[in-house]
């Protein structure tokens, strides 16, 4: 512990710490005013006392130095003129916060380094801890703060924030995002970073499929090469991130709950945590940044970081109209196939004919399943498959029983119409009697029934977000307090049904972030299953969020585009970019693309653990031409596998030379098909050869090492 957080108070007889990673370190100190500062992050220097570098600020004629201070977590108050971490109101209507340094503690949570800083308000007692936790193999530090009334009045909070990033004054600073709509999420947005403040936020109750709440900063960075920072938000709620630069060349990232509509109130000895905003430094570009995030993901995020299976969802054969006979079928071709979970989506439940009805009654439809599930349940295991579930536990439709009996729990405002999207409206799990019902609804539904996977949709944005019933000065707590009734839900259903796996779905990748991923162990990632289009968002997606938590489908040519016919090679080698999943029409496919799709789920099988748990070097993009390339290599490094995709063809064959990535430079490797052996310095210094044919022309080609 001691060798990753280290406590210097020689010099000014002021603490300064030193929070070491493997290759990183990020330094704090208390000013002479009892400010906690930002020093310094990057990469590790050789003496302690090089860490004391001096930042530039630049004239002062307009502000105090406060104003331009390094804060690692600025309250509003005094001449402060960025964006704060925290702002409050006193109950004398004081709406100045003055946060001084009161002491500090190293500790450790799960074994990993904790430094924990406190800081006062000297005359309302409001105490704010700043909590660090070092991840050292990931080079990684998280970050929370811990608001706590140490006072004998309540205060109300109305804007706090997770944390404040500081950077090192350079020029032409970049900032990279995840953009993007339904069905084209993950789009990768880059922009020089221009004097004045750029907000990235949700404020639909859910993280969203337009923004996402990751980041990176960088001066030119590319996958292998430059400086990159960056962060990443662990919340599923409103959240807002800013990104401000100002004239004096300093840039801060800020980033937490979303303070729109929103106030918390802090009685006398309570306490309020922000979620925990994770930080990381990359030397050598996104791809390390990337990597570092995916292994903190498996190692201390995800549930469990086991092989994810391959599965068949019935979806966009029957839709609604799910029956015994129907789900019989698809079922039996595909465990022919190789399929190893086979999953009911929409349609089993309540009088679910269409989206008009049904949700809120989660008991099986006896018209379309007159002796319950098990019949089907029992078949699906007698072909040596596990079965599965969709739900969407947190929405209704008013036409449904639960809605005629409680037509009091959901949000709405009096007096104000509600507003139906996609023809239901959203349950207040803020209310514990909600939550409640809902738990013990899938909790029986998961004690009757033996499924093994549940798919958890969330079908809307939020609107009229009131709580008329909310204890006074508590209603627009609702948007924290609903997503953590959430969390809730999931908790005790995993300790209840640990072998169950879980899937967070948003109408696509409307809700992926590091708060759900706690909870569920992979993402449908879009409703888009074109595997042309996958190629970028699953490019985006990987910048910040492992690829075994990716779910992605082989359907039909014409599901999503309508247009383009790609083949069945192409589809089926760019679902597996992460978790393998199958929801085409397979009781209409002929006996050759069954045979083909069987021996593509069985390659996949066989591949499953390089790719899935395995490092991604991302070796080309279609944003900057017409191949897609993506390397993976297994943990052990005993084997890489390389997919390349040709999205356009001009001029006959499309010939490149990759070269590979993360190999042992003085290993010997054979390519899989070839005689030759090669040494893992030549294969990333003189690539690998392709030649691609054709439009959507795709290769798989798998490298082994030799001891």
């Amino acid at each position: 512990m001691e060798s990753f957080i280290q406590i210097s108070e020689k010099e000014t007889d002021r603490p300064f710490w030193i929070l070491r990673t493997e290759h990183t370190a990020y330094v704090l100190e208390v000013d002479a005013q009892g400010w906690v500062q930002h020093v310094y992050w990057g990469p590790r220097l050789l003496l302690d006392s090089d860490y004391r570098v001096a930042v530039a600020s630049g004239p002062r004629v307009w502000e105090r130095p406060t104003g331009i201070s390094r804060e690692e977590f600025p309250a509003w108050g005094d001449p402060k003129y960025g964006e704060p971490c925290l702002k409050a109101t006193f109950a004398d209507r004081t709406r100045a916060v003055v946060l001084q340094y009161t002491g500090y503690e190293i500790t450790t949570e799960d074994d990993l380094p904790v430094l924990l800083v406190r800081l006062t308000d000297p005359h309302y007692g409001l105490e704010v801890h700043l909590h660090y936790r070092v991840i050292p193999e990931f080079d990684l530090i998280e970050r929370k703060a811990i608001i706590v009334n140490g006072g004998d009045q309540s205060v109300m909070l109305e804007h706090i924030l997770s944390a404040a990033w500081n950077f090192p004054l350079r020029e032409g600073y970049r900032l990279k995002t995840l953009g993007g709509m339904w069905g084209s999420e993950f789009q990768i947005q880059d922009i020089e970073l221009p004097i004045g403040q750029q907000v990235m936020e949700s404020r639909r109750g859910h993280t969203s499929h337009h923004a996402n709440p990751w980041f990176g900063l960088d001066c030119g960075a590319t996958e292998t090469h430059g400086e990159v920072w960056f962060g990443a938000l662990a919340y599923s709620g409103s959240w807002k991130f800013t990104a401000e630069r100002n004239a004096y060349g300093r840039v801060v990232v800020t980033g937490g709950v979303n303070d729109f509509d929103f106030t918390w109130k802090l009685d006398a000895g309570e306490s309020f945590e922000t979620p925990v905003f994770v930080g990381g430094f990359s030397a050598a570009g996104y791809g390390p940044a990337s990597r570092s995030l995916h292994g903190y993901e498996r190692a201390y995020v995800l549930p469990n970081a086991k092989p994810r299976p391959v599965l068949y969802n019935s979806w966009y054969v029957t839709t609604f109209d799910v029956n015994f006979e129907n789900q019989r079928d698809v079922a039996a071709v595909a465990a022919e196939m190789g399929v190893e979970y086979f999953v009911i989506d929409d349609g089993w439940f309540g009088k679910r004919k269409n989206d008009y009805a049904g949700l809120g009654d989660w008991t099986v439809d006896r018209d379309k399943f007159p002796d319950g599930l098990n019949p089907l349940i029992d078949y699906v295991h007698d072909l040596g498959m596990q079965f599965g579930l969709w739900v969407e536990p947190e929405m209704i439709n008013p036409d449904s029983d639960l809605y005629r009996a409680h037509p009091d729990w959901v949000f709405y405002f009096p007096n104000r119409p509600r507003t139906e999207l996609r023809h239901q409206l959203v349950l207040n799990m803020a209310r514990e009697d909600v939550r409640e019902h809902i738990f013990k609804a899938l909790d029986d539904l998961l004690t009757e029934y033996d499924i093994r996977f549940v798919k958890w949709d969330h079908n809307r944005s939020y609107s009229e977000v009131g709580w008329p019933e909310a204890p006074e000065g508590r209603d627009r707590e609702i948007w924290v307090r609903h997503i953590r009734g959430v969390y809730d839900i999931f908790r005790k259903l995993r300790a209840n049904h640990p072998d169950v796996i879980f899937e967070s779905c948003a109408g696509g990748g409307g809700r992926v972030d590091l708060g759900i991923m706690r909870y569920t162990e992979q993402f449908w990632g879009s409703d888009n299953t074109d595997s042309s289009d996958n190629l970028l968002m699953f490019e985006g997606f990987s910048m910040a969020y492992a690829p075994l938590t990716k779910m992605s489908w082989v359907t039909e040519p014409d599901h999503f585009s309508g247009q383009r016919p790609t083949p069945l090679a192409h589809r089926f080698l760019a679902g597996m970019l992460g978790s393998l999943g199958v929801g085409a029409e397979l009781t209409k496919w002929t006996p050759e693309q069954r045979a083909e799709g069987q021996r593509w789920i069985s390659l996949y099988k066989d591949i499953r653990e390089t790719v899935q748990l395995g490092d991604l070097y991302r070796l080309r993009s279609t944003r900057n031409g017409p191949l897609a390339a993506f390397q993976f290599v297994h943990p052990t490094g005993q084997e890489s596998v390389v997919f390349a995709f040709l999205d356009l063809a001009h001029f006959g064959p499309y010939r490149a030379c990759l070269l590979l990535q993360g190999l042992d430079p003085q290993a010997r490797y054979r390519i899989d098909g070839q005689d030759t052996v090669m040494s893992g310095a030549a294969l990333m210094q003189g690539g690998v050869q392709i030649t691609l044919n054709g439009v959507f022309a795709s290769q798989i080609i798998r490298i082994r090492r030799e001891d």
